[in-house]
C-alpha cells in the first residue's frame, strides 16, 4: 500500500504530534508499505530525505522556529504544499492519505482528495480542535472554525489521541471519532531494573507555553525546598526567561537544569535518569512525553486534563491534579512521593506495566487495518461505478 501523510510539523521539528507520526510512519514501512510524507521545511534541513524508509519532503514555508508555528507558518504550509503535494500524488499515486492536524494539515487533505478521489484518514491531536487549546487557538478558531465542518466530514475515517480530544471533536463535528492513542516503541525503551535516585529526580518536558504551565514546576518545587530533590526542565520556547528569573528568583540554581531544546535521543536519556515526570498542563491531548514516562517507569504527577486521564490511575502510578489554587497545584501529591522512596519505586513499577496499552506495534496495527479498510471501501466504490 502507497501511503501519503500530510502533517504541518515533522520531526526534528515540532513538539510531540510529528514524533507521532514519525513512529506510525516508521512502524508501516517496517509492515512493507510506501510511505511518503509532506511537511514543513526548516533551517539547514535537507528538502528531500529517507529516513528509516520514510521519504520525506519538506516544503518551504518560511518558518523561523524549530518548537513553534506560527498562523503564517501554519497558512504557508497550506499554500506552498499544495502543488507539490498535488504532483506527489499524479506522479506516485498514494492508495491513500493520512493526515495528522485537521488544522492546517486538513486543509490541504481535503482539496486535494476531492481534486484526486484519493480518500483519506485523519488523526486529531487536541489542539486543533476548537476548545482544546483554548489560550493558544480559540482567537483564531473564531474565524477559521466555519471553514474546518468539511475537513471532518470529507474524511473516510476519524481518530483521536485520547477520550478528550474525541468527545470534543465529536461536540463540534457531529463525526464519529474514534479513539486511537499515541504509542512508543516499548523495546527501545526499555528502564531496565527500575531504582529511585538519591536524591529523587524530577523531570518536565515540553514547550515553555502557557498551555504546559512550566512556571508550576519552579514554585510548586520551591516550596519542598526542605526535601532533597533534583529537577531537569527539558525543552524552550517564550516562557523559558521567565522560568530562569523565576529560579533565580527563589534561590533554586544549583536544584535545576534547563537543557534547552534536545534531541528525542536525549529526553530518552533525561527520562532513563529521572523518577517522576511533573507535567502541570492546563490542556493537553496525548502527550508523547507522558507515554514515553510510562514506557521508562516513571510516576506521574500531571494535570487532571486531556491525554493525562488515559495515561495516570490515581494513587497507583501517579496523581492527577485539578481543583487546587494555583500555587499548590502538585505541591502536595509531590511531597507524598519525595517522602516515600517505597510509594515512588511502587508508582515507577506500575507505570511500566500500564506501558503495555501504549505498544506502537498495536497502535501502527490499528492503522494499518483502517487504511486497508478505506482503501477496499474505495476499490469497491470503483467496481460498482466500472460495472
Amino acid at each position: 500500500m502507497r501511503i501519503l501523510v500530510l502533517i504541518y510539523e515533522f520531526p526534528p521539528v515540532g513538539g510531540g504530534g510529528g514524533r507521532v507520526a514519525e513512529d506510525i510512519c516508521r512502524g508501516l514501512a517496517r509492515r512493507g508499505h510506501e510511505v511518503r510524507v509532506v511537511t514543513s521545511h526548516y533551517g539547514d534541513l535537507p528538502r528531500c530525505d529517507v529516513v528509516d524508509g520514510v521519504e520525506v519532503h519538506r516544503i518551504p514555508v518560511g518558518r523561523r522556529l524549530p518548537f513553534k508555528a506560527y498562523l503564517r507558518d501554519m497558512l504557508g504550509y497550506v499554500v506552498a504544499g499544495f502543488f507539490p503535494a498535488l504532483r506527489l500524488i499524479r506522479c506516485w499515486k498514494p492508495d491513500a492519505i493520512h493526515v495528522h492536524f485537521a488544522v492546517p494539515s486538513g486543509a490541504l487533505a481535503w482539496p486535494l482528495s476531492l481534486l484526486t478521489s484519493v480518500p483519506y484518514i485523519l488523526t486529531a491531536h487536541l489542539g486543533d480542535v476548537p476548545g482544546g487549546v483554548p489560550e493558544k487557538t480559540d482567537r483564531w478558531f473564531r474565524w477559521v472554525f466555519p471553514l474546518t465542518p468539511p475537513i471532518w466530514k470529507g474524511a473516510a475515517r476519524v481518530f483521536g489521541v485520547s477520550e478528550f480530544t474525541s468527545q470534543l471533536a465529536e461536540q463540534h463535528y457531529g463525526v464519529k471519532v474514534e479513539v486511537l492513542h499515541n504509542g512508543v516503541d516499548l523495546d527501545m525503551l526499555d528502564p531496565g531494573e527500575i531504582r529511585v535516585n538519591t536524591p529523587p529526580r524530577v523531570m518536565f518536558a515540553g514547550r515553555f507555553v502557557t498551555q504546559k504551565n512550566p512556571l508550576q514546576v519552579v514554585q510548586a518545587l520551591s516550596a519542598l525546598r526542605d526535601l532533597p530533590w533534583e529537577c531537569v526542565m527539558v525543552g524552550d520556547g517564550p516562557l523559558r526567561p521567565a522560568v530562569e528569573a523565576e529560579i533565580r528568583a527563589r534561590g533554586l540554581e544549583g536544584r535545576f537544569t534547563l537543557p534547552g531544546w534536545v534531541t528525542p535521543d536525549d529526553v530518552i536519556a533525561e527520562f532513563r535518569r529521572s523518577d517522576l515526570l511533573f507535567m502541570p498542563s492546563l490542556s493537553e491531548g496525548l502527550p508523547v512525553v507522558g507515554v514515553q514516562a510510562l514506557a521508562m517507569g516513571l510516576a506521574i504527577v500531571a494535570g487532571q486534563v486531556g491525554g493525562f486521564v488515559d495515561l495516570v490511575e490515581q494513587g497507583y502510578n501517579g496523581y492527577l491534579i485539578d481543583g487546587q489554587p494555583a500555587e499548590h497545584m502538585g505541591v502536595e501529591q509531590l511531597r507524598t512521593l519525595l517522602t516515600s522512596p517505597e510509594q515512588l519505586l511502587a508508582f515507577r513499577r506500575n507505570s511500566r506495566q500500564l506501558a503495555s496499552r501504549f505498544d506502537i506495534r498495536k497502535i501502527v496495527a490499528a492503522y494499518e487495518a483502517a487504511l486497508l479498510d478505506v482503501l477496499d471501501e474505495r476499490r469497491g466504490r470503483s467496481a460498482v461505478f466500472d460495472g
